[in-house]
């Protein structure tokens, strides 16, 4: 049996709306990878295997300097005492910034102060028994950060090990996602 006129517009119609909704798909899934690789390229995303952050999982925004009570992610100095206890190839750190560039660092017996407020304790070993050397003192330097946590065993800016975190380590900062 023939269709009539309004059954072939109507087919028409449901063929043309097809091709816009695949088009319409196709263009939605190219603008939603090209974010994706957008954020590929400036994101990170970084799992915490160590004792020092309360969150194992992070998603890091590369380039992006920290304020004070952000997480920092930094690569370490190179040292003897750094490869024996984490190894031949450097893993980023992650800690709290604790003191900003100007900020004022002091000891006062195994208390660390940031502007006369005590931020951390420094131990004498490490947990292994080796020596630590106290970490610098006066004020912080441009573009360099005091990278710290709460955690007793944190190997971060109270020692020399570590030092100050300067702009040339810095990875990102970080948010804690699990």
């Amino acid at each position: 049996m023939a269709q009539s006129r309004g059954e072939d517009v109507r087919a028409t119609w449901r063929h043309a709306k097809r091709r816009w909704l695949m088009l319409a798909g196709i263009v939605g899934a190219c603008l939603v990878l090209g974010a994706l690789e957008q954020w590929r390229n400036s994101h990170v995303l970084l799992i915490n295997l160590t004792q020092s952050l309360p969150n194992w999982a992070f998603a890091i925004e590369r380039g992006r300097m920290p304020a004070r009570g952000d997480y920092i992610f930094f690569m370490p100095p190179s040292g003897t005492l750094l490869r024996r206890h984490f190894g031949e190839k450097a893993q980023p750190f992650g800690k709290l910034v604790l003191g900003m560039p100007g900020d004022v660092v002091a000891h006062q017996g195994s208390l660390v102060t940031i502007n006369g407020r005590p931020v951390v304790a420094m131990k004498s070993r490490t947990r292994l028994g080796e020596r630590l050397t106290p970490g610098r003192t006066g004020s912080i330097p441009p573009e360099c950060y005091f990278a710290g946590s709460s955690h007793k065993d944190g190997f971060d800016s109270r020692y020399a090990e570590i030092g100050f975190v300067c702009k040339s380590q810095i990875i990102g900062t970080g948010v804690p996602i699990l």
